[in-house]
């Protein structure tokens, strides 16, 4: 076995000569001093070699790691050179072939396309569950129990939905990679008969009023940090979706202290990519004056409790609902269906603006178009009638500041 003191020590000859390692792995001498680090293998009844780079820019250490993963890939019946040639092709270094880069290379080659809201919540998913764990190993050396046992460790928080998005987040990886030369095989595809199955049908939801009120009570009641507090009330006032709550930044709400106080969803951050105007109720104006008092100071409104340039965490307002005991009965997107049904209950006749409140598209485009910013008198009048129906008896938003934090 060589010594990296041995490789140094190494002197020119008249002619080249080799420094052997074991397994084939050795350094070539040559006439003029050069190191050269190479590597002896058959191949298809061949013998042939592989070129790692010249020492001591590639150390002994890198040059027995380079030599494991060759080993690996004859062991799958792949020629370690051929492998090398189409990495080369595809501008890609043996560096960028670990998981974390290739997924950040397939990352920022699709954000284009992608919602900035999106494009944060694929990479958050990656750097929080799979980078830790994966990021450093080469997409060749991930094997599925690798994956599933990742999946599996989300499954139990529980979050089985964001398991199987973090599924084919990965999936994707491997798919560019194999289309990039790098790898032959997807183990997140063959991991997914594995997983816990995903019931299927309309997300838990309460939908009469009374029981309604009781979430808001327990949830408020349970210890979380304020601002959880804040925007799960929020989010429950405007019966918009989750994802448009955690990303509701500062610039986007008008006349806070007007008569007529408006909230303006950019397109890029709705799912039907239109712009969705909210117009808010006299709590909801008093939940963001609360809040501001907390989170003013940035650019969010409803920011991540350790890192105040992010998003709140996509699992933190269901986490809140599970421990006040809805577990299954009551997500977070679930007040979407409790203000439709409790509403249209109501007022039949205002079942088109009721729809709207909600964003929901528009079988008729040219309605869509027409409609997308029409009946707002209407909407304010409802707005203001389901936080007054929602919030009969409860505390005021500027007490959930004080409120019981979690230890």
């Amino acid at each position: 076995m060589l010594t990296d003191a041995a490789v140094r020590a190494a002197k020119p000859a008249t002619k080249p000569y080799r420094l052997t390692d074991a397994r084939g792995l050795y350094v070539q001498v040559t006439a003029s001093g050069g190191k050269l680090w190479r590597m002896r293998y058959e191949f298809g009844g061949k013998e042939k070699l592989l070129s790692f780079g010249p020492y001591p820019e590639v150390t002994l250490a890198e040059a027995r790691d380079r030599q494991t993963a060759a080993k690996q890939l004859l062991r799958q019946g792949r020629d370690p050179s051929a492998e090398k040639r189409l990495r080369r092709a595809a501008g890609l270094s043996a560096s960028a072939t670990t998981f974390e880069a290739v997924a950040r290379d397939w990352h920022s080659r699709n954000t284009p396309s992608w919602t900035e809201r999106h494009t944060g919540d694929v990479l958050t998913s990656l750097e929080r569950d799979v980078f830790p764990i994966l990021g450093t190993l080469p997409v060749t050396d991930i094997t599925p129990p690798m994956v599933l046992n990742i999946l599996r460790t989300i499954e139990a928080r529980p979050a089985i939905e964001t398991a199987r998005r973090v599924r084919q987040r990965v999936s994707a990886v491997f798919v560019y990679s194999i289309a990039s030369g790098i790898c032959q095989t997807d183990p997140a595809a063959i991991v997914k008969g594995a997983m816990a199955p995903l019931i299927k049908g309309r997300q838990p939801a309460i939908i009469e009023l009374e029981p309604a009120r009781e979430i808001l009570l327990q949830a408020e009641a349970t210890p979380a940090h304020p601002v959880t507090k804040l925007a799960l009330r929020f989010l429950a006032l405007t019966a918009v979706r989750p994802g448009e709550i955690r990303g509701a930044a500062w610039a986007e709400f008008e006349q806070l202290d007007g008569v007529e106080p408006t909230w303006r969803i950019p397109a890029p951050r709705m799912k039907m990519k239109h712009e969705h105007v909210v117009p808010l109720s006299r709590q909801s104006v008093a939940v963001l004056r609360a809040v501001r008092s907390l989170t003013g100071r940035g650019p969010l409104v409803f920011p991540n409790a350790r890192h105040a340039h992010r998003p709140m965490s996509e699992n933190a307002l269901g986490y809140l609902l599970n421990r006040a005991g809805y577990h299954n009965r009551h997500v977070p997107h679930g007040w979407r269906s409790t203000f439709s049904t409790i509403m249209n209950e109501r007022y039949r006749q205002d079942r088109q603006v009721i729809d709207l409140m909600l964003a929901h598209a528009s079988k008729d485009k040219t309605e869509s178009a027409y409609n997308r910013a029409a009946y707002m008198p209407r909407r304010r009048e409802l707005a203001q009638e389901w936080s007054d129906l929602l919030l009969q008896n409860s505390a005021d938003a500027a007490s959930l500041v004080e409120g019981r934090r979690r230890g």
